[in-house]
């Protein structure tokens, strides 16, 4: 399988007046492509970190990272970025709001504003296109922020714990609707989350790491019968349970990774 993402060798050490922190340290990993992996591990193990440096907006201390076989020197349009706030501006439209990645980029072109429509249509968000952020729930201004991520067609999208501030059942209708839209796309992802049952039901691999600083611990190949499921299905599943308890284990019972 063709790497999507490599991570090879990678340390960062945040510096300050006062000290120098070590973050994360000498982590490998990659990622196929159209392959969805989890990143899960306590609290300060370093995941938005790796997501950072994988987005190129902070560079590793050492080490290198690189995204489609290319080296990552700063941001790029071949990298999406969906956060756990939608960022939506409340003076644009959904349409507008959409389309802004486009118009930052000057990739704004009749053709693209369709594109954009088609996508917002595929969320069921169309009839509300001329709506702005305010008139909408949670649940649909984080799919306004997907339709806005995949708008720009990147070859990898990078998830940060973004359906951690809806309710649970809108949480599990967006898992189902990302996950869906994305292999439909064939889109590479890489999700950051502290929810061991939501990696479990939408990857093909996790990881975990060990805080203080991150280090890769432990991957796991999530079974093909809870990968060819729903999110919702997958849940119901006993392979589903068995995984579950062999992830947690590795918490000894004591992580945050279950919240």
């Amino acid at each position: 399988m063709t790497s999507a993402v490599k991570v090879t060798g990678v340390t960062h050490v945040y510096v300050t007046e006062e000290r120098a922190t070590l973050a994360v340290q000498d982590i490998d990993f990659s990622i196929g492509q159209g392959e969805f992996v989890s990143l899960i591990g306590p609290s300060g193990c370093g995941k938005t970190t790796l997501l950072s440096m994988i987005a190129g907006l902070i560079l590793p201390t050492a080490g290198g990272v690189e995204v489609g076989g290319e080296p990552v020197r700063g941001p790029s349009s071949k990298v999406g970025y969906m956060l756990q706030q939608d960022y939506l501006f409340p003076w644009r439209t959904i349409e507008a709001n959409s389309w802004f990645g486009l118009e930052i980029e000057g990739r704004l072109t009749p053709e693209t504003k369709q594109s954009t429509l088609e996508l917002l249509d595929e969320m069921g968000l169309l009839r509300f296109k001329d709506y702005y952020p305010t008139q909408l729930s949670g649940g649909m201004r984080q799919r306004v922020a997907l339709v806005r991520t995949l708008a720009t067609d990147p070859e990898l999208l990078l998830l940060d714990e973004p359906f951690s501030a809806l309710d649970y059942q809108t949480k599990l209708q967006l898992e189902d609707l990302v996950l869906r839209t994305l292999r439909a796309k064939k889109k590479t992802a890489l999700l950051v989350t502290h929810d061991m049952s939501e990696a479990i039901a939408m990857s093909d691999r996790i990881l975990v790491l060990d805080p203080n600083p991150g280090r890769l611990r432990r991957v796991f190949d999530v079974p093909a019968d809870i990968r060819s499921a729903s999110p919702l299905l997958a849940r119901e599943l006993p392979s589903f349970h068995g995984l579950f308890r062999e992830v947690w284990q590795e918490f000894g019972g004591e992580s945050d990774a279950d919240r």
